[in-house]
C-alpha cells in the first residue's frame, strides 16, 4: 500500500471478509483476532482482484516496510527528513542492521535500496515539475539534493530528459509509485 486510497481499498476488503482489525497503515494491518482460513482466502482473493498481494512471510513484510518508509520519507513533504542518512533511518525504524536490510531488499527486488530511493525522488521531482509552483532550485532543496546540477544530472540519467525538457512535454510521464521497480 502506498497511498491513502490503498488503505481505503484494503479496509473495504477486510470488512467484506469479516476480519476485525485494530489499525491499518501503509503496508501493514494489525488484526484483533486471527482470521479463519476461509476469511484469509477471501481476503487474499479480494486483494488480488484490486492489484494487491497478501504478504505473509517475514522477509516480504520487511521489504514492504522499507518501501513504505522510503515513500513516506520522500512523498511526505518533510524537508527535515533529508537531513538524516537513509541507512541510519531505516536501521532505526525497522530495528535491524542496515547491511541485512540492504542485502534482503536487493535479493527480493533486484535493485538496491539506494536506487529505489532515487527512483522515488525522481517521481517526486516529476510531480513538483508538473505542478509548476516551485523553481528547480526550490525542488532540489526540498528533496535534499546538494545542488540543482546534481538533481538535473540524476533526473537525466533516470528519465533521459532534462528537467526543463520534461516540463515542456505535454504527455504525463509519471509512473505509479508501486510500479517504479523494473
Amino acid at each position: 500500500m502506498v497511498c491513502d486510497r490503498c488503505i481505503m481499498a484494503v479496509r473495504q476488503e477486510l470488512n467484506k471478509s469479516g476480519i476485525p482489525y485494530a489499525n491499518i497503515q501503509l503496508g501493514e494491518v494489525t488484526l484483533t483476532v486471527p482470521p479463519s482460513a476461509d476469511q484469509l482466502l477471501q481476503l487474499k482473493r479480494g486483494l488480488e482482484e484490486i492489484g494487491f498481494e497478501l504478504l505473509d512471510d517475514k522477509k516480504s513484510r520487511i521489504v514492504e516496510q522499507i518501501k513504505n518508509t522510503i515513500v513516506q520519507l520522500i512523498h511526505g513533504n518533510k524537508e527535515e527528513a533529508f537531513n538524516l542518512k537513509l541507512s541510519a533511518l531505516l536501521a532505526e525504524k525497522l530495528q535491524l542492521d542496515y547491511h541485512y536490510l540492504s542485502a534482503l531488499f536487493s535479493s527480493i527486488e533486484g535493485i538496491t535500496i539506494e536506487k529505489y530511493a532515487i527512483l522515488q525522488r525522481i517521481e517526486k521531482v516529476k510531480e513538483l515539475l508538473l505542478y509548476d509552483e516551485k523553481s528547480l532550485s526550490e525542488i532540489a532543496y526540498e528533496l535534499g539534493y546538494s545542488s540543482v546540477q546534481h538533481l538535473s544530472q540524476q533526473f537525466k540519467k533516470i528519465t533521459g530528459l532534462t528537467p526543463s525538457h520534461f516540463k515542456q512535454l505535454k504527455e504525463n510521464k509519471r509512473k505509479p509509485l508501486d510500479k517504479l521497480i523494473p
